[in-house]
């Protein structure tokens, strides 16, 4: 029985090993390739849970199956209309068919570079062949404006903008573009066992020597809007000032028109008066008017020369003696 015991566990050594390579565990994210002796073996696997092969002579390639990241390196690119600009873009991929990733890149590294050779030559092949405002506008969607309470006047300044610059104009957009480098990339690179997802623009901005002049003329069509804002503002303050001398005007004539007529009937009243209370004795009317020019005129320093029979002192005349 004791010269058993070393057998025995030799044996469960040799078994336990043999196990170990063969067997191998596939995640929902991982797909293999079994090969031997360095030529491939069967389908690939792509279904997860613990799967086995040949110990020692066959080999578990294992590639990722869920989507993987290409980020390409900015890079300046003129367009169509002769305006260099940086471009960045980025796309989303996956290994479609394993055996021919593994025939041809082995990895995701050397897939990268793959990438790279394929992706940037169509983004820089699209950009050239279009405008600015294609690749940075998707559509002819009228732009949002943030001043609060000049949204009309301002979609309508963007309006003849456009119309007076047909090259604002949107006829293929941004999106379109992506499309087309998508569709010009995934056949060179489907014999690589590679699936192209998806690309996109992450990022667009103006070379520095261009950024410049970019600002100066948004800053001149910002002044246009402007200036035309200020003097359909001055042209309602005009408006506005001579409304407002027309009911002045109107309003003070009114009223001295009203003043007027009360002025007028007050005066005929008056006189009315006057004449009810003279006419009952007239030659009192006349005594008191003729004290009242005497008050009036004579004075210290006033002096008068009057004949001896005039009629304006007849009342010092018939003063008693």
């Amino acid at each position: 029985m004791k010269s058993k015991g070393p057998v025995i566990i030799i044996i469960l050594l040799v078994a336990g090993v043999l196990i170990y390579q063969s067997a191998y565990i596939v995640s929902e994210t991982e797909q293999v390739v079994v090969t031997q002796f360095g030529r491939i073996v069967g389908e690939p696997v792509t279904s997860p849970g613990l799967k086995f092969k040949l110990p020692f002579i066959q080999n578990a390639n294992f590639f990722p199956k869920n989507l993987l990241d290409w980020d390409g390196d900015p890079g300046q690119i003129p367009t169509l209309d002769k305006t260099f600009i940086w471009v960045d873009t980025f796309a989303r991929w996956k290994i479609g068919d394993p055996i021919k990733f593994f025939q041809t890149v082995n990895n995701p590294f050397n897939a990268i570079g793959r990438l790279n050779d394929i992706i940037d030559p169509a983004v820089r092949d699209y950009i050239t062949s279009n405008r600015l405002i294609e690749v940075v506008r998707n559509s002819n969607r009228e732009l949002d404006v943030a001043e609060v309470g000049r949204e009309d006047e301002q979609s309508q300044m963007i309006k003849e903008l456009d119309k007076r610059r047909p090259s604002r104009r949107i006829f293929i957009g941004r999106q379109q573009i992506t499309e087309g480098i998508l569709k010009q990339s995934q056949p060179k690179l489907e014999k690589f066992g590679i699936e192209l997802v998806d690309v996109k623009i992450k990022r667009i901005n103006y070379v520095e020597e261009v950024r410049q002049s970019v600002y100066n003329r948004m800053i001149a069509e910002r002044k246009q809007i402007a200036e035309k804002f200020r003097s359909e503002g001055k042209g309602e303050a005009q408006k506005i000032r001579g409304e407002k001398e027309r009911l002045l005007k109107e309003i003070t004539s009114e009223a001295y028109r009203k003043a007027q007529e009360i002025k007028g009937k007050a005066d005929a009243e008056a006189t009315s008066l006057y004449a009810d209370s003279y006419g009952v004795d007239p030659e009192f009317y006349s005594f008191v008017r003729t004290l009242e020019i005497y008050r009036e005129n004579l004075g210290d320093k006033n002096t008068l020369v009057l004949s001896t029979d005039s009629e304006f002192l007849k009342y010092f005349k018939s003063l008693p003696e």
